[in-house]
């Protein structure tokens, strides 16, 4: 059995009963930073698997291919991040591809995910939203990764480094014209606090501001309701 383990992004109290039984049970523990995963499996007093294997980016379908041959064998395996959801912008698709390919049975636990979390203290409409993960770096696509998003209605999430927050908000202010939007910075951690307004005050308020912590920005859609006119700029 495959098993897509949801852990917490700050508060450990959000980590679940059924999320640590699976990772007691589990004959391999895959997982971003095998030290993060110890720390949290030493808190939780779950021993730890026989075997705990890194599953990062670089190596994901290798290591993929590895946790593959487990589950031939017959073990329990269970994927877990350093927090959040398993294949949310983290290691998780490929495994889990393959082994619907290969016909193995696999189970989500349902957890803590800063997209979800991020939504529901934007303040703005939860009921059709699209999340992008971590736009491009590059100015020129940074600008692209936004006006694909001009003219849709919907709410866009997505995770940005907490050294290019302003630069972000810039590009999709001059993407996206002055909409609503928040910036929620170490969601559930002791320092979370949630920024909103438009995204020209945003974008000059974080403007070559040093930010600390993981950043979820939300945006509204191309609705008249959330979005200033020049008129009133």
């Amino acid at each position: 059995m495959l098993h897509f383990v949801c852990t917490p992004i700050g508060n450990l109290e959000d980590m679940s009963p059924r999320a640590i039984r699976v990772l007691r049970e589990a004959d391999v523990i895959a997982c971003e930073d095998t030290r993060r995963t110890r720390a949290l499996l030493t808190h939780f007093e779950i021993p730890r698997p026989r075997d705990l294997v890194s599953y990062r980016d670089p190596h994901e379908a290798r290591t993929a291919e590895y946790l593959l041959g487990k589950l031939e064998a017959g073990l329990h395996v269970a994927v877990c991040t350093d927090g959040g959801a398993p294949g949310i912008s983290d290691p998780g698709y490929r495994i889990a591809r393959l082994a619907a390919q290969a016909g193995h049975p696999m189970a989500a636990i349902p957890g803590a995910s800063a997209v979800t979390a991020a939504i529901m203290v934007s303040g703005l409409p939860s009921s059709s939203f699209t999340f992008k993960g971590f736009p491009p770096r590059k100015s020129g696509g940074l600008l692209r990764f936004f006006a694909h998003e001009a003219d849709r209605e919907h709410t866009l999430v997505y995770f940005e480094s907490p050294y290019r927050v302003g630069k972000s908000l810039a590009a999709a202010y001059e993407a996206l014209g002055n909409r609503e939007a928040a910036v929620c910075i170490e969601l559930t951690k002791v320092h979370e606090r949630v920024v909103r307004g438009h995204l020209s005050d945003l974008a000059s308020a974080f403007n070559d501001t040093k930010v600390k912590g993981e950043v979820t920005i939300v945006i509204a859609g191309n609705h008249p309701a959330f979005v200033q006119g020049p008129e009133m700029g």
